[in-house]
């Protein structure tokens, strides 16, 4: 029993140090690699790909990209041509960095801008200004705005 809570313990932990600094590593090189733009596609021709994170599998045998082009189009045409490329990518990054082995690549798109820009478009939203507003006005339920200093 006592190994079984320590096997869950490590299930839910997050990466390890030594992943988090792979993932670093392999995300600066994909980067760099991307910046030359030597991947003939069209797909990917004239685009600017940001690399947000790489987490490296718990062996370091795969890694998964996440990528979103500049501006947020196009990107399921643009993550489906670094799908296409992974191999010619992950060779140029195993003359880049120093592991044993380079992990295979899978490319995912970002969706943590998209999903930021829906939260602060609501956040500038009339209605909840209004409701900011109104919440002001309550203030500490005496009818005195919290912010009133007119006594």
């Amino acid at each position: 029993m006592r190994s079984r809570r320590t096997s869950d313990h490590h299930s839910q932990a997050g990466p390890s140090q030594r992943q988090l600094r792979v993932g670093e590593m392999l995300r600066h090189a994909l980067a760099t690699i991307l910046l030359r733009g030597e991947t003939r596609d069209p797909d990917l021709e004239g685009v600017s790909v940001t690399v947000t994170q790489v987490i490296p599998s718990g062996d370091m045998r795969h890694a998964t990209a996440f990528v979103e082009p500049l501006g947020g189009r196009n990107a399921a045409q643009v993550v489906s041509a670094l799908n296409r490329h992974k191999s010619f990518l992950r060779g140029e990054m195993g003359r880049m960095i120093t592991l044993k082995f380079t992990p295979e690549l899978r490319f995912v798109e970002d969706k943590s801008f998209g999903e930021a820009q829906k939260i602060e478009t609501l956040l500038k939203s009339e209605r909840v200004q209004r409701d900011l507003e109104s919440g002001d006005e309550a203030g500490d339920g005496t009818g005195n705005g919290a912010g009133d200093d007119d006594a």
